[in-house]
C-alpha cells in the first residue's frame, strides 16, 4: 500500500485545514500510511501519525532560489522524507515554484527527461471522462524537444490514469491547420508528427480543449498555466451567474428546483476541488501540488490523487515507457 509524505504547513489556510483533511483521509483509507511534516506544537494532537518536525514554513511568494536556503522548512523536509522513509511521494499546497524546484532538485529527474511537466486532468464535456493537460505551469519557457517529451509522458498518463487505450495527442495552437501556432509550436509539430509512440492529431485551438477533440493537450508551461487559470476562473464566474439568475424571482427559483440535480452535476464537474491537485511528471516520486487556497476537501482529494498514482505505479511505468 502507498506511503505518502504530507507537508502540513504550506497552504493559505495553514495546518487546521490539512489536519482535518488527514483525519478524513485516515477514516476512509486506513491502509495508506501518511507521514506528517510541520511544526511540533501544531501537530501534537495528531496521535498515531509519524511526525517529522520542521521549524519553518515556506512563504507563498518564495521561489526556486529561496527554497535552497530553507532546509528546515516543512516543504524541504517533506521532500527529503520521501527518501528517508522510502515513501512513494509527497503532497504540498505550498509555493508552486519552490515546491516544483525543490522536488526536481532533491528527487532528481527520471533518466531521459529533459524537463518535468506539471500535469492535470480536466473534464471532457463531450465524451465524458477527462482530458490530460501539460505543462500547466512547471516552467515559463520550453523547447520543442521538451514538448515532444510532454506528449510522450501525457500519452502514458492518459492510458494509465484516465484508462484511454490510444489517446489522441494534440498541440495547443491559435489555429487547427498545420503551419499555425507560435514559433515554438511550429518547431514542435514535426517532432510530434514523427513520434511513433503517440497518436498525434495535429493542432487544437483553445475552444476545443474541453469538447472532446483530444485526450491529451500539449503546450509550454506559460500557455498551460494561463489556460488552466482561465478555465477555472470561467467555471467560477458561470457558477456565480447561474446562482444570481436563479435568485431573480419566484419563477426562476422554481426553475432552480427543477434543474437542481443537473446543476449540481455541472458544478461538481467544474470544481477544481474534485481534482485535488496536479502531478509533477518526470521526477523520481509522486509529487502532487495542491492549490494554495485548498480547503480540507481539496487537500483530501490531493492526497487521494497521490495515493491513486502511487498504487498505479505511475513513476515506474513512465520510466518503462520512456526506456522502450
Amino acid at each position: 500500500m502507498a506511503k505518502l509524505i504530507i507537508d502540513m504547513m504550506g497552504s493559505d489556510l495553514g495546518s487546521a485545514m490539512s489536519k482535518e483533511a488527514v483525519r478524513l483521509f485516515h477514516r476512509d483509507h486506513p491502509e495508506v500510511t501518511l507521514v506528517l511534516v510541520g511544526k511540533k506544537e501544531e501537530l501534537a494532537e495528531m496521535e498515531g501519525d509519524t511526525i517529522v518536525v520542521a521549524k519553518e514554513v515556506v512563504k507563498m511568494a518564495s521561489g526556486a532560489l529561496e527554497i535552497i536556503h530553507q532546509r528546515d522548512s516543512s516543504m524541504v523536509k517533506a521532500i527529503e522524507s520521501v527518501k528517508t522513509f522510502s515513501a512513494d511521494g509527497v503532497v504540498s499546497a505550498g509555493s508552486t515554484g519552490a515546491f516544483l524546484s525543490a522536488s526536481t532538485l532533491l528527487l532528481k529527474k527520471i533518466e531521459g527527461v529533459e524537463r518535468p511537466a506539471l500535469v492535470t486532468s480536466f473534464p471532457n464535456f463531450k465524451k465524458g471522462g477527462y482530458v490530460t493537460l501539460l505543462d500547466v505551469g512547471a516552467s515559463n519557457s520550453n523547447t520543442a524537444e521538451e514538448l515532444r517529451e510532454f506528449a510522450l509522458m501525457g500519452s502514458f498518463y492518459a492510458k494509465l490514469i484516465n484508462h484511454i487505450e490510444n489517446p489522441v495527442v494534440k498541440l495547443l495552437s491559435n489555429g487547427s491547420e498545420e503551419g499555425k501556432g507560435s514559433p515554438l509550436g511550429k518547431e514542435a509539430y514535426p517532432l510530434l508528427e514523427k513520434e511513433k509512440k503517440i497518436c498525434f492529431g495535429g493542432n487544437i485551438e483553445g475552444n476545443g480543449v474541453f469538447s472532446g477533440e483530444a485526450d491529451v493537450v500539449v503546450m509550454d508551461g506559460y500557455s498551460g498555466n494561463v489556460l488552466l487559470k482561465t478555465a477555472e476562473g470561467t467555471a467560477k464566474a458561470v457558477s456565480g451567474l447561474l446562482k444570481k439568475a436563479f435568485k431573480r424571482n419566484l419563477f426562476s427559483k422554481v426553475g432552480y428546483l427543477l434543474t437542481k440535480k443537473g446543476l449540481k452535476e455541472m458544478k461538481d464537474a467544474l470544481d477544481p476541488k474534485k481534482i485535488g491537485g496536479a502531478l509533477l511528471l518526470g521526477v523520481n516520486g509522486v509529487v502532487v501540488k495542491a492549490h494554495g487556497n485548498s480547503d480540507s476537501e481539496a487537500f483530501y482529494n490531493a492526497i487521494l490523487l497521490a495515493s491513486r498514482l502511487a498504487d498505479e505505479r505511475i513513476v515506474e511505468k513512465i520510466k518503462e515507457g520512456l526506456s522502450q
